[in-house]
């Protein structure tokens, strides 16, 4: 594993407690897509069907399991808890989603590496995993104003491809016969449908901070992960006082 792979792996891992972290201690799931999540929860069923099966490091089933046990997680907490399920907005959250998951697996019936039914799966995953996102960035198109935390959420997801592009580039040039035309693509698509969040994200990040001269916030959100992983406290009261300025913090897209 490179560089590249590991820093992709840490900025998924990192959207997915920023957004555990949201619903945990502000119990509010306030400008997050419940239809991305359904996507993502399909998209991570699909890819690791070979959990129980393919035994390739304990480092690649540990995280298996978590992007599972997350995702599934999430989409629970938005259906069914008493307080989150409240915050969700479905009449803005309104992107047809399951438009999406026919495309994809006509797509993967037609372009995969074998016609198996592991390696078909796994390619309608990276197909789906490519517009997963579409729902939420609607929903933030709709919203127009959006708090730190869903931005960051949003922000660590495109980071986690753009990553994992590199590791690719990377790998082709140090690897022989390194050739992966569907998750190349998939990836690329993925990530230019980033760009105008990107865009707005870093300029609205720039004029934040010269307002607020903070210590890195991203040092602030891994302190509050470790916070929340560990159990140390269900109060938001509790966190660092810099997170939950970062938290009240809006920004227009």
């Amino acid at each position: 594993m490179n560089i590249f792979r590991f820093s992709g792996d840490m900025m998924h891992l990192f959207s997915i407690l920023v957004l555990l972290l949201k619903i945990h201690t502000i119990k509010s799931c306030a400008g997050i897509s419940l239809k991305t999540q359904e996507l993502y929860a399909i998209v991570f069923v699909t890819r690791y069907l070979d959990l129980f099966t393919d035994y390739v490091s304990f480092y690649n089933s540990t995280m298996k399991i978590i992007f599972l046990g997350s995702s599934f997680s999430i989409v629970w907490y938005m259906r069914h808890h008493n307080i989150v399920r409240r915050s969700y907005d479905k009449d803005q959250d309104t992107f047809r989603h399951y438009f999406l998951v026919l495309p994809c697996l006509l797509m993967a019936l037609l372009i995969n590496e074998r016609f198996t039914f592991k390696e078909v799966m796994w390619s309608f995953s990276l197909f789906l995993e490519a517009v997963a996102i579409l729902p939420q960035l609607v929903l933030l198109q709709r919203t127009r104003n959006i708090d730190n935390l869903t931005g960051q959420y949003v922000f660590l997801l495109g980071a986690y491809r753009a990553f994992y592009i590199l590791n690719w580039i990377y790998r082709y040039f140090t690897e022989p016969h390194y050739v992966h035309w569907i998750p190349w693509i998939s990836g690329l698509i993925q990530t230019l449908l980033y760009a105008d969040f990107f865009y707005y994200y870093f300029h609205r990040w720039k004029v934040y901070t010269s307002y607020n001269p903070l210590k890195c916030p991203y040092l602030i959100i891994i302190q509050s992960c470790v916070c929340f992983a560990v159990g140390r406290t269900t109060r938001s009261s509790n966190y660092p006082l810099e997170w939950r300025l970062l938290s009240t913090y809006k920004f227009t897209w």
